[in-house]
């Protein structure tokens, strides 16, 4: 099962975090931090596999240790479910880190032992040309300014920890029908006000104020201020 699905930058700045399991903020914040500090100090021609173990651990425990010190006391932690065992996500012997360095990025998947690394490595790869297709020389910039496009994107491959499709094709067909779905709601949302403004713009013939029929004389209300 996959844990959490992190990019972040070269100087560790997070671009896309997404966890699929419950931790607080700041437990998350500092698995962030962690997960950057153990990929970028590794050279690019090393294997792109990184085991749990208790280096990771280590860091990990004492985010908890100060975070529990500082609002809770441990006991209501661990009543509550927050065991260490339950935050050392990338540091229990059973989870993998895997990840790939494109440029100024880093891709990095958390998984446990059920995955298969080359299996990770190739659905990395789908993920970023299949944002590379969507983007079009997709960049750092893309994944700031089109959020909720590259979260779409991820939920297509990825939902609730589990792979559910590696067809590139699949993908990029799914989120150009969800482009022309929001196009098509877009253009009903702004009918209104195309209409109001036509009936403004129509050039209209010039409207007698007061009509004389015999004795009968009838005053035409100025239209103008209902349009």
């Amino acid at each position: 099962m996959i844990q959490a699905v992190l990019v972040f930058n070269n100087h560790g700045k997070p671009r896309l975090v997404r966890f699929y399991q419950r931790f607080p903020e700041e437990i998350q914040q500092q698995i962030v931090r962690e997960t950057f500090h153990l990929v970028v100090k590794r050279d690019d021609n090393i294997c792109n596999f990184l085991e749990g173990g208790r280096q990771g651990l280590s860091s990990v425990s004492e985010a908890v240790e100060w975070l529990c010190s500082r609002y809770y006391s441990l006991d209501v932690w661990l009543l509550g479910g927050w065991a260490e065992r339950d935050v050392s996500l990338i540091g229990g012997s059973d989870y993998k880190l895997i990840y790939r360095h494109y440029a100024t990025l880093y891709f990095v998947f958390c998984v446990d032992s059920s995955e298969s690394e080359l299996g990770i490595l190739d659905l990395i790869q789908v993920f970023v040309e299949t944002l590379d297709k969507c983007f079009e020389n997709v960049c750092e910039l893309d994944l700031i300014f089109h959020m909720d496009k590259v979260h779409y994107i991820l939920q297509e491959v990825v939902m609730g920890g589990m792979v559910l499709e590696t067809n590139m094709n699949e993908i990029v067909a799914q989120m150009e029908s969800q482009n022309r779905l929001e196009r098509s709601e877009g253009g009903l949302s702004a009918a209104p006000a195309r209409a109001v403004s036509a009936v403004k713009n129509i050039n209209l013939p010039e409207i007698p104020r007061n009509i004389n029929i015999g004795d009968l004389n009838i005053k035409v209300p100025n239209l103008s201020q209902f349009v």
